[in-house]
């Protein structure tokens, strides 16, 4: 599985894996690479290559890139146009978020084994508290150790992760630590740690606000925390600034939160051309929805309001909502939606994105299903959970959304075939 790091880059032995870890309950793990481990972990002999997973277009965005590609400056969010100017010899793949929500599925429970005390944030890092732990699986240090030696076993992936005693520093821990590493942050070396760290490590500075501050002598961590008050304020605000000075000097109230659950699921496209072809663009609303079905019902939830992005060829957005009687997860009657949305929308311009969103979640088990007289009573949401689990075993390419609901107008009132 690679080198099994225990020290942060520089090797500082301050925050090693024997640093003192009494009082630093607070994980945060990060998987390494998350999308291009998993497509490496099922195609072995990628091992070693430069893997590089995004949208493959000239317009896509690279959402992952193995260590082997970053080496050459390869980065998540770059434009894949740059990446492939930089390492034109990597294999570059089309995300498989179907895999990659399963792969998740299975790290999440890992954590959920030692604690309940576990906020995911995305597919491929959360936050653990493990103080009540401590009896069952020993010290938080030793229960990181635990954690990745599971997912290494277990899963055939790496993780990096963050001790120490609140959320922020864990978190900049586990980055410190990557990829494949071990960092403690004791209480008593937390200023130690931080100080020395740029100043675009804080939560809430960007590239913009980084620049600003640098203008103002403010390079690091700690020129932010000794820096006048005023002087932050008339930088970035006052609320920024209250937010930056507290994270400066280590102070992150925020519990764990276990209850987090997210506020909607979506996923959108970029063309690789500007599209004026209706049939274009409902074939990608049709692939939109479909996706953002596995992922509601891989998650166990339904959702009410059902939205529409389209951005059009000169970069404006409109979005358009419908929100539904009943709560859904079916691929089916998000596609019927923003169709209709799409149809009354008539944007009668070259377009260049599409999204689809669903907000209004809730938990699925227990939400009422919508009945309507003569549809089966075995339909479509039970043909799409066979493909889900057809998909499981075979892989998502074999079934596609235009076989699974057809690719018909929607504005006819058809029946779905009995599964």
């Amino acid at each position: 599985m690679g080198r099994s790091q225990s020290l942060p880059r520089g090797g500082d032995p301050r925050f090693g894996p024997d640093s003192d870890d009494s009082a630093s309950p607070i994980l945060h793990v990060d998987m390494d690479a998350f999308f291009a481990a998993v497509e490496v972990r099922r195609r072995p002999e990628l091992r070693g290559r430069p893997v590089i997973v995004g949208g493959i277009g000239p317009r896509g965005v690279v959402s992952s890139a193995s260590y082997e590609a970053r080496r050459y400056g390869v980065r998540s969010a770059m434009p894949t146009s740059r990446a492939r100017a930089r390492c034109p010899h990597a294999v570059y793949l089309a995300p498989d978020f179907t895999a990659y929500t399963e792969a998740s599925r299975a790290v999440m429970q890992i954590f959920r084994d030692v604690t309940p005390l576990v906020e995911p944030l995305s597919l491929d890092e959360a936050f653990l508290d493990v103080a009540g732990a401590r009896r069952l699986f020993g010290s938080p240090a030793t229960i990181a150790r635990l954690i990745r030696s599971r997912v290494a076993d277990e899963q055939g992936l790496t993780c990096s992760v963050g001790v120490a005693p609140s959320k922020f520093v864990a978190k900049l821990g586990s980055t410190r630590a990557k990829p494949d590493g071990l960092l403690v942050v004791p209480p008593g070396q937390v200023l130690d740690f931080l100080h020395p760290l740029p100043v675009d490590a804080l939560w809430g500075v960007g590239e913009r606000a980084a620049e600003t501050l640098r203008r103002l002598g403010l390079a690091t961590v700690g020129d932010l925390a000794e820096a006048p008050p005023g002087m932050l304020r008339r930088a970035v605000g006052a609320a920024a600034a209250a937010h930056l000075h507290e994270l400066a000097w280590g102070r992150d109230p925020r519990r764990v939160s276990p209850e987090h659950v997210d506020k909607s699921i979506g996923a959108e496209v970029t063309f690789d051309a500007d599209v004026a072809d209706p049939l274009e663009i409902r074939r990608a609303l049709l692939a939109l929805s479909a996706k953002v079905g596995v992922r509601l019902r891989g998650s166990g939830q339904v959702g009410r309001t059902v939205t529409l992005k389209v951005r059009l060829a000169d970069f404006r957005t409109v979005n358009r909502s419908r929100t539904l009687g009943v709560a859904t997860d079916t691929a089916r009657e998000m596609f019927d939606t923003v169709w209709a949305l799409y149809t009354t929308l008539d944007p009668g311009e070259r377009i260049r994105l599409v999204g689809v969103r669903v907000e209004g979640l809730a938990p699925a088990q227990g939400a009422p299903r919508q009945l309507t007289l003569g549809t089966p009573e075995r339909g479509w949401r039970e043909a799409e959970a066979a493909a889900d689990a057809a998909a499981a075993r075979f892989g998502r390419s074999v079934i596609g959304p235009a076989s699974l609901m057809g690719d018909r107008d929607p504005r006819r009132n058809e029946n779905p075939p009995h599964p």
